[in-house]
């Protein structure tokens, strides 16, 4: 669905296209086309104002996350329920490179400044290890760069960069965020966490506001918590939903606006 979140808060248009629940979903750079992918392993291009499939396409499993290349318009990358983390190219609809690691499932994919690199975060997490939570790679070639990046036994559902710093965070599901360097070897910030908020499972986006001082996250609670970036300290939380708070997004042009959304499906704007 795409709706009118600025004016009238309606629904203006409804697409159906996939025929098992949409897991991710990704406006184009131009922001004429939605990519998107869900349990049915399909992946659809549609073009907003027209409807029509631009791309449609059969993976070979279930699509749980989808980023487009920060530099290059025509590539993306879905991963999911498979050791295997694919890029594509929309003009040709065929894959051009497979990346493998020994895991069962992708949980988010960033890519890193430039897009030379990007980084996917896993379910392989074990009683004794927890290598290969968080795995840098090579864009071009495919190669592994590391997997010894985050070494505490928690799953990190989401991942997200700062816009202006070299720095990326990654939500955990030990109820914290933790920072790290978005440049080689990406070390972890040992000395700033930002606590406070729940996870609890739940797949728990996070974001930086458009200038970076503020970090904002859902929370298994319902509530959305706002963090400075250089204190780590709350400087704020809305009651926002009854159910699971799983994202909670800032306008890319009004910083003002954010959209947040629970796991029962209610999208709110916040002013």
């Amino acid at each position: 669905k795409v709706w009118d979140a600025v004016d009238t808060g309606c629904c203006l248009k409804t697409y159906f296209c996939h025929s098992c629940a949409v897991r991710a979903a990704r406006w184009s750079s131009c922001g004429r086309r939605i990519l998107s992918g869900g349990f049915d392993s399909m992946l659809h291009l549609t073009d907003v104002e027209t409807g029509k499939q631009i791309l449609s396409s059969k993976n070979e499993f279930r699509i749980s996350t989808l980023k487009f290349h920060p530099t290059e318009s025509n590539i993306f990358i879905c991963g999911g329920f498979s050791p295997e983390v694919k890029s594509w190219d929309i003009r040709t609809s065929k894959v051009l490179k497979v990346y493998k690691a020994a895991v069962q499932q992708t949980l988010d994919i960033l890519f890193l400044p430039e897009g030379k690199e990007f980084l996917t975060s896993t379910d392989a997490v074990s009683r004794d290890s927890a290598d290969r939570t968080i795995i840098a790679w090579d864009f071009q070639s495919a190669a592994k760069i590391s997997n010894q990046i985050f070494h505490e036994r928690y799953t990190c559902p989401s991942l997200t960069l700062h816009p202006k710093e070299s720095i990326f965070v990654a939500q955990t599901n030990g109820n914290y965020m933790a920072l790290f360097s978005a440049q080689r070897p990406y070390r972890i910030n040992k000395k700033k966490r930002y606590e406070g908020h729940k996870v609890e499972g739940f797949a728990v986006g996070c974001e930086f506001s458009p200038d970076g001082t503020l970090l904002v996250t859902g929370s298994s609670d319902g509530k959305v918590f706002f963090y400075n970036y250089h204190t780590a300290r709350i400087i704020r939380t809305l009651s926002a939903h009854k159910e699971a708070c799983v994202s909670a997004i800032f306008h890319p042009v009004l910083p003002s606006l954010l959209a947040t959304c629970d796991w029962a499906g209610e999208v709110k704007i916040w002013q």
